[in-house]
């Protein structure tokens, strides 16, 4: 199938995954100043990912997972019906958060397995249901931002099991079907919000124009290339048309695929959860590793649209990050159980501290030998940044804990 730049607003374009993949340079400003902030005053500093992949995304991830029910002392929301938190329960917090609302005489039930599945990648998610299963897009708009209040206030519900440990922030909105268009009218909204995954979307036709779309919020459009309920050309396509071109925004259709394909992570062979996390690591968490993964087509797609650009990373692991008179190594690495930290020009101020790719501060200590051992068993596994500093310097590098 051939898409004109006449018909969409895009910059990428495969429409099989054997066509040749054109990417314009459109680097999206916002991105690019988390990724600053979050190197701090490092010069030359090269963020390390390897050996990130789209296969490395299992299902379920490494963490795991616990649920509540709203009834367990969870406000209430007026807007909405009930809601189930989903959350990790050995990732180390802040956490972002993502809401997902179910489709048109949909129930919670349809899109709950999006719960243990993001959890167990360290993303609380809250699936709710609506007031009405006829509720418009509308209302599914307002029962995603009433139930962003509700999570939000998990942080300081003294009882809570994430009471303090989330970041409010960092929340994202979701939903299948009319749900899905109610996450994109969400997003117009509430321009805070962080990211939005639409699920097969559907927004009336007679009212749905550029400007019901505009909003700066990076936009993951699912679609099935057979959806007679939500057809492709009448309303995902659409909307990643409609959704300005400022906007980061990707639209994956699933290869002969209905209606249902991205109500679970396994729709598409797996790839409809595998993007999906990719792109909420990326805009809700702000892990930029996880960007080089939705620019190539997954083998299940018949449609693959995205105006992303992504900054360039470093692939050596023991490079240290900036030139100084420090001098240190760090091994083994990866490691686990504990590493050994090896500073050449001690000083009587140098000290350490370890920072997940999240930005917390995992833990600090001032160095006295010139072999120190730093005790990493309790690390979950994943990717971190040790900082070395003096009153007049700093150098940092990437490790990883297996």
């Amino acid at each position: 199938m051939n898409v004109s730049e006449d018909s969409f607003d895009y910059s990428y374009v495969t429409t099989h995954p054997s066509a040749h993949n054109t990417v314009r340079n459109m680097f999206n400003k916002v991105t690019y100043l988390v990724l600053v902030l979050f190197l701090g005053n490092t010069v030359g500093y090269s963020q390390n990912c390897a050996p990130l992949t789209l296969d490395s995304i299992s299902n379920p991830g490494i963490y795991t997972t616990a649920s509540y029910l709203e009834s367990s002392g969870m406000r209430n929301g007026p807007d909405y019906a009930g809601a189930t938190v989903y959350y990790p329960t050995n990732a180390t917090p802040p956490f972002a958060s993502i809401v997902i609302v179910p489709g048109f005489v949909s129930a919670q039930s349809t899109i709950q397995t999006w719960g243990p599945f993001l959890a167990s990648h360290g993303i609380v998610t809250v699936t709710i249901g609506t007031n009405s299963l006829f509720d418009d897009p509308i209302a599914r708009k307002d029962a995603l931002l009433d139930a962003i209040v509700s999570i939000s206030r998990e942080n300081t519900r003294t009882s809570s099991p994430l009471n303090g440990d989330l970041d409010t922030t960092k929340m994202a909105v979701a939903g299948w079907s009319m749900g899905g268009g109610g996450a994109q009218l969400a997003a117009v909204a509430d321009t805070t919000i962080k990211a939005v995954v639409a699920l097969c979307p559907w927004l009336s036709t007679a009212t749905t124009n550029a400007a019901a779309l505009t909003h700066p919020v990076p936009v993951l459009i699912f679609s099935g290339e057979l959806d007679g309920v939500a057809p492709p050309a009448l309303h995902a396509d659409v909307h990643y048309g409609f959704t300005p071109r400022t906007t980061n925004k990707l639209l994956f259709e699933v290869d002969n695929a209905g209606h249902n394909v991205a109500n679970n992570p396994i729709g598409g062979q797996g790839f409809v959860g595998k993007i999906a996390l990719s792109w909420l690591k990326q805009y809700l968490v702000g892990d930029s590793c996880y960007c080089p993964l939705v620019l190539n087509a997954p083998s299940t797609s018949s449609k693959y649209l995205t105006n992303v650009s992504c900054p360039v990373t470093a692939t050596s692991l023991n490079k240290v990050e900036k030139a100084s008179s420090l001098s240190f190594q760090l091994h083994p690495n990866p490691s686990k159980g504990k590493i050994q930290l090896e500073v050449e020009n001690l000083g009587a101020q140098t000290t350490y501290e370890i920072i997940s790719l999240n930005g917390v501060k995992i833990s600090q200590d001032r160095i006295q030998d010139r072999i120190t051992t730093i005790n990493i068993n309790n690390f979950p596994s994943g990717m971190y940044l040790l900082n070395l500093m003096t009153p007049k310097s700093s150098e940092r590098i990437r490790f990883i804990v297996l």
